[in-house]
């Protein structure tokens, strides 16, 4: 018997029990990985960016469709308190060019291990290799290396994650002991899928910045790259979900200059040029640029200067979801009351990326996974002291 168990041992999971241990209770984290924060020290490989320093309102849009639900979550654990609790582990932040929040350290591991040390000192207690099964009644059972277990808990919170990286323990199964109370899940985050003809062979990890990418309603200015399976990168993932959803890509290869003033450039190259000298001389155009305006628009007809501006990729198919960064499906907040308990299983909830929502890279996940991880935490920990 536990106070609380929580199962899942992502950031969402850890956050839970750390609020719940520091209210006073005793607390079990199962996790099937060997380790804890597998997916977490995966993503402190790029810099681990914790939140994204904005006004409330502001980064509150990143979350689209869920942002009404997750709103009271985020203003309880918005960027300024995730700074905050990092730095009250010992581990400082700093503010990059782009308002992106990351540790001093540009590591995972040492956040990590300090969080894990101070949930050791609170009490937690760490299961590894416990593979959640379902349920005997209300108690929690698990296949382990010592066969199989039943914890009895009066709270458990399910931190299971989504469906993308499973060789990291997100896959998703989980969702078969949750019937009728799960959205089909979909990448989100991910890249898409190009078979380059061979003139882009020389172009193949090339970085494309300076552009503006435009899918549906969703715009980014962020950077991407021509990989060897297609296209990808942070500028891509902002508009991922569109694209995923049926929206064309328009590229602008020069969104700080007009089609009038780029056709003016353009003419005032005299003489025979061919066209990719004229792109680099009268528009400076390095060349994955030129590359991909040669690659998409060659069939199209429209002049060159509006191919430059808006240069139109047909619907590409996204990645594998299990490469996806993330994804969204999940649990519905309609089968949750607002502190996120499943309304089917009282005292069980439901946090992170195993919820129905999404947000692009750039802070917004690991905010959110530690935000609704906090809110069912202090809910969890209100109802057994109530109880």
């Amino acid at each position: 018997m536990s106070d609380a168990l929580v199962i899942g041992g992502g950031p969402a999971g850890l956050m839970a029990a750390d609020v719940l241990s520091a209210a006073g209770h005793s607390v079990v984290v199962a996790d099937a990985m060997p380790t804890m924060g597998r997916k977490f020290l995966m993503a402190g490989k790029s810099g681990l960016n914790l939140t994204k320093a904005e006004p409330l309102p502001v980064f509150k849009q990143a979350y689209g469709a869920a942002q009404e639900v997750l709103s009271p979550m985020i203003s309880a654990f918005g960027p300024n308190d995730v700074s905050a609790w990092a730095e009250a582990l010992g581990q400082t932040v700093f503010t990059g060019s782009t308002a992106r929040v990351f540790p001093t350290v540009m590591k995972a591991s040492p956040l990590l291990r300090a969080w894990l040390a101070h949930l050791s000192q609170h009490g937690v207690r760490f299961e590894t290799h416990w593979r959640w099964t379902g349920w005997d009644g209300d108690d929690a059972t698990f296949d382990t290396p010592d066969g199989p277990i039943t914890i009895a808990a009066k709270v458990t919170v399910l931190a299971l994650g989504g469906a993308s990286w499973s060789r990291l323990g997100s896959n998703g199964q989980w969702a078969g002991q949750l019937p009728d109370q799960v959205a089909p899940f979909k990448p989100v985050n991910m890249g898409f899928e190009v078979s380059w003809s061979d003139h882009m062979t020389a172009h193949l990890g090339a970085a494309v910045k300076g552009c503006k990418l435009t899918a549906g309603e969703r715009v980014s200015r962020g950077e991407f790259v021509v990989s060897s399976k297609g296209l990808e990168g942070g500028g891509i993932y902002s508009v991922s979900a569109a694209m995923r959803d049926g929206a064309p890509l328009v590229i602008d290869l020069l969104p700080d200059m007009s089609v009038e003033e780029i056709a003016t450039k353009l003419a005032a190259i005299k003489g025979k040029q061919s066209v990719s000298n004229k792109l680099r001389k009268a528009l400076k155009l390095d060349s994955v640029k030129r590359a991909l305006l040669n690659e998409f628009g060659r069939n199209s007809d429209l002049s060159l200067h509006e191919k430059i501006k808006g240069l139109t990729i047909p619907q590409l198919s996204p990645r594998p979801i299990d490469e996806a960064i993330s994804t969204a499906g999940g649990v519905r907040f309609d089968a949750l009351t607002d502190d996120l308990m499943l309304k089917s299983r009282e005292g069980v909830y439901c946090v992170g990326e195993m919820l129905d929502w999404a947000a692009p890279t750039g802070g917004y996940l690991i905010n959110g996974c530690l935000a609704t991880g906090r809110w069912a935490g202090l809910a969890a920990a209100h109802r057994l002291q109530t109880s």
